[in-house]
């Protein structure tokens, strides 16, 4: 199953409609209140911090799994829908592709974004950090 679901990633990136963010584009959303998802893992949020009023909900495991049922849950739990804009957030950016893909190609979300970048680019232009508290 896991690695049907990563070959429908690689396969969905010929027709991504994830639409990248600049910190600008990022910004003006983040202060229209549209939600930030930060899917990295308990220990990179620790390490790096995560970007102001995001939501830290981790997609990847840091053996490779996942659980997109769990996933898809929270998402719900934070009042996300199919319509609902919301941006991801990863390390570099890397991640949140793979998985916006996958969210609008195969699954219907309609309004999927990604910082472009990820935390290490909102933190090489000295945006702020919060830190994680579980």
């Amino acid at each position: 199953m896991r690695k049907l679901l990563l070959l429908l990633f690689f396969t969905f990136s010929l027709f991504a409609d994830v639409k990248s963010l600049d910190i600008k584009a990022f910004e003006t959303m983040r202060k229209e209140g549209v939600p930030v998802i930060d899917i990295r893992t308990e220990p990179e949020w620790r390490q790096t911090g995560l970007v102001p009023q995001s939501s830290p909900v981790t997609f990847f495991q840091p053996d490779g799994s996942y659980n997109l049922q769990g996933f898809l849950e929270k998402l719900k739990a934070l009042g996300i829908t199919k319509e609902t804009p919301f941006v991801l957030v990863c390390r570099t950016a890397h991640r949140t592709h793979m998985l916006g893909q996958f969210l609008s190609q195969k699954l219907g979300y309609k309004k999927v974004y990604e910082l472009a970048g990820g935390i290490m680019n909102w933190k090489a232009h000295g945006k702020p950090v919060a830190p994680y508290h579980p």
